[in-house]
């Protein structure tokens, strides 16, 4: 998938109280960089202390619980999940908010009035390619009877199950595929809410102070206080509401199945931690990296073999002259009297030999898929060839020009076809099939 990376048209202001500090913030977002990410910036502070999102900036020390934190020191935010939440909806990478208190204000509690806001100024596109965290293998966390599961998925899907002894919650189910059309409609105007009694404990430890009947949805055995529901299943959709912020604190987008049962905040950070980690693993056993070539249409040999594992003798690509991500490739291919296989096939007449011509047009398609980030930690393997024509003897001191095509793209296989030219003749062109494994094949005895 070679999406572009996003951020707002022109900046917005919102202000209101935070949830549990009761302070009264305004909050300034403002368009960024591409690769910039989601930048929090304390300006009410001497220092004006900048807090990027990420795992590390992530705090469960701040002495404020039932919402999500991020902060350097003794800096903090709370209460950053809703705006995450609409952020990872809307699909945007990178933007800066400027912020004069320690919790972002939370309006109706919501997150619809942060995505008004946005859809007022606009998204736009940038030219750099969006990261994804792509989950390649099963991961479980649980806690007593509370517990998440997230399996590799083509798409980003969230299911949430919720389920309060409770005469008016009771047990509900939700569940979603994570898109900017899916979160306004069904999402977005999802709010919080608590139980009478436990409105009652925040208070008396200074908790949940900025909020009211309006913004949070207070239950009791009969159902909401002067209140309303949105949905049926308002609770369960805003349980998976704040899910999708939380995991947004990644700083990328996932691509998986997050089946989520009884979970709250802490649960969902630990999960975090450990989708981060497997991410982590993966990148080291990568020959590429996420970011290292993701705007580079020409590749040298060195870069060429930080993505595919073929060494001489039998790497065939001298460069990459044109490189168009997910669609196209053209490498170089020197034809030398050099090429160790010329010392025994036809020895008194060189003549490239023709498996190895398709053999070279197999490493171009590598380069091609191997590019594309939804393979990163894979590894191709050539799993078929088909309608393969020889047209021309290629010999010392000639050079093929490798052209492949990406002709369909999955998960787990990839067609392409290919030609190669000797100046404007064909020498060989072939339909070719590869499936993917995970790169740790390669580091196994």
């Amino acid at each position: 998938m070679n999406e572009k990376q996003k951020t707002i048209a022109k900046e917005f202001s919102l202000s209101g109280r935070g949830l549990h500090t009761g302070n009264f913030v305004t909050m300034t977002v403002k368009p960024a960089v591409e690769n910039h990410g989601i930048v929090f910036i304390r300006v009410d502070l001497p220092e004006k202390t900048q807090i990027k999102v990420g795992v590390e900036t992530i705090r469960l020390d701040s002495g404020v619980p039932r919402c999500t934190t991020i902060g350097i020191g003794q800096v903090f935010i709370h209460t950053v999940e809703h705006l995450m939440s609409t952020l990872c909806g809307l699909e945007i990478d990178n933007v800066t908010i400027e912020i004069d208190g320690n919790e972002v204000p939370l309006l109706d509690g919501s997150g619809l009035e942060f995505l008004h806001a946005i859809k007022k100024v606009g998204v736009v596109e940038q030219n750099a390619l969006r990261e994804w965290i792509i989950i390649r293998e099963p991961i479980v966390v649980n806690h007593k009877d509370a517990s998440i599961t997230v399996v590799p998925d083509e798409e980003y899907k969230v299911s949430y199950l919720l389920d309060y002894k409770h005469p008016f919650l009771g047990t509900q189910f939700f569940s979603m595929i994570v898109n900017s059309t899916n979160f306004e409609k069904e999402l977005a105007p999802c709010r919080t809410f608590c139980l009478e009694e436990e409105a009652a404990e925040l208070r008396k430890h200074n908790l949940g102070l900025g909020a009211n009947y309006e913004n949070t949805l207070v239950i009791n055995d009969k159902g909401v206080i002067n209140n309303q529901l949105r949905f049926a299943d308002e609770f369960s959709r805003h349980k998976a509401l704040d899910f999708v912020g939380d995991l947004y604190l990644l700083g990328k987008p996932i691509r998986g199945s997050v089946s989520a049962i009884k979970s709250g905040h802490n649960l969902n950070l630990a999960l975090l931690k450990k989708i981060h980690q497997q991410y982590v693993n993966y990148a080291k056993q990568s020959f590429i990296s996420n970011t290292t070539f993701c705007d580079k249409t020409e590749l040298d040999v060195s870069q060429i073999m930080k993505i595919l594992p073929h060494r001489y003798p039998f790497l065939f690509l001298d460069r990459i002259v044109h490189l168009d991500r997910g669609k196209k490739v053209i490498g170089i291919k020197n034809v030398t009297i050099n090429d160790n296989f010329f010392e025994g096939h036809f020895p008194t007449r060189p003549i490239m030999p023709g498996v190895l011509m398709v053999e070279a047009l197999a490493q171009a398609a590598g380069i091609l898929m191997l590019t594309n980030q939804d393979h990163h930690g894979k590894v191709a393997l050539f799993m078929a060839v088909d309608k393969v024509k020889f047209r021309k003897l290629v010999v010392p001191g000639e050079q093929l020009h490798l052209e492949v095509e990406m002709v369909r793209d999955r998960s787990r296989t990839a067609q392409l076809k290919g030609v190669a030219r000797v100046g404007d003749e064909i020498a060989v062109e072939a339909e070719m099939m590869f499936s993917f494994i995970d790169g740790q094949f390669l580091l196994q005895g």
